[in-house]
């Protein structure tokens, strides 16, 4: 508020713990007791100030938290993943049916549900006569469908199953969600570490030479990808240096990490953790938040094609921030 210096306003429960720890003999060591409370009062506000930036990243990432835990609980999360098919030249069929080239198990599924006919990359749904298989709110017949490589893909709905074509380095594939899905059912949510600044770092991003390069990278259920990298996040940890190779599109707002640390296939998924930063600033920049790394699709689902860490991205440290490995809760006793 301008020309308000120290505007007074209630104290929530977390600025009240923070102003709970200021030392109590600001109470009593100024000879003045009207000196003494402007001493306390500016010292408290400017404690409090720094407390609410603290407490302003701790809620941030909260927030993003929570945030993510809502999408994972939504009915085309992850979670709802259940197949993923790699398409041949040609015909194929799909249904329930052990005879089909893609068998979908499940009691709801239709022992048919139609045919993906893929001719030079392109591919073409005929449903099975008598489905109500749906596209956009119109029931389908035959199809042409657009994969995910261009944008959003088009999206084939049967009850409460939905499926899509995505391609991956040339290779073609239907994926298949249930919102009906077990996974979805038994998710009880994520275990994180405590938010800590100290795991938020500012890293100087290093542009690779010619603006850019290609970068391997190996897919867990998938081809390796190409990948576009600007440039690598140099950062301090401990006081040891660190490189990162970071990747985007052109175009992209931020810049995406895949990265592994010592901490994968103990306390955090073995196939190492993502995050997402923003580009660099004027002075070149990064705000490397290790708070906000997550575990990839493949954590909730073996039907995801994840991307791994290149071994530039492996770090030695073990970065103890962010969310930690999931574990599928157990059957409950009779749950079929």
């Amino acid at each position: 508020m301008a020309g308000d210096s120290y505007p007074l306003r209630p104290v929530s429960r977390s600025q009240a713990t923070c102003l709970s720890a200021l030392p109590g003999s600001l109470y009593i060591r100024h000879p003045m007791i009207s000196h003494a409370l402007r001493f306390m009062v500016l010292a408290a506000a400017l404690f409090a100030v720094a407390c609410s930036a603290h407490l302003s990243h701790a809620d941030d990432v909260l927030a993003w938290r929570a945030g993510r835990l809502a999408s994972l609980r939504s009915a085309d999360s992850w979670l709802t993943l259940v197949g993923l098919y790699w398409l041949q030249e040609g015909e194929n069929s799909f249904g329930s049916d052990p005879s089909h080239a893609l068998v979908l198990p499940g009691s709801h599924v239709p022992p048919t549900v139609g045919r993906f006919l893929l001719a030079d990359s392109v591919v073409t749904f005929i449903a099975a006569p008598g489905l109500e298989v749906m596209s956009a709110g119109t029931q389908v017949g035959r199809l042409v469908l657009l994969n995910d490589s261009g944008g959003e893909p088009t999206v084939l709905s049967l009850g409460t199953l939905t499926f899509y074509i995505i391609e991956r380095a040339g290779a073609i594939a239907v994926r298949v969600k249930d919102s009906a899905s077990e996974a979805l059912a038994r998710f009880d949510g994520l275990d994180y570490f405590p938010v800590d600044e100290k795991w938020r770092v500012m890293a100087r991003f290093v542009e690779h030479p010619g603006g850019g390069m290609q970068v391997a990278i190996p897919t867990f259920q998938g081809p390796t990808q190409i990948m576009a990298s600007p440039g690598s996040l140099e950062f301090e940890l401990a006081g040891q240096t660190y490189s990162l190779d970071a990747f985007a599109a052109a175009g992209d707002d931020e810049l995406f990490i895949i990265f592994g640390d010592g901490t994968n296939g103990r306390e955090t998924y073995g196939g190492g953790r993502f995050i997402y930063v923003p580009r660099a600033d004027e002075n070149g920049m990064v705000d490397l938040d290790f708070n906000r790394a997550y575990s990839p699709p493949c954590v909730f689902t073996p039907f995801a094609t994840c991307p791994l860490p290149p071994p530039q991205n492996r770090l030695t440290a073990k970065i103890e921030a962010g969310e930690k490995n999931y574990h599928s809760p157990p059957r409950n006793p009779g749950e079929r």
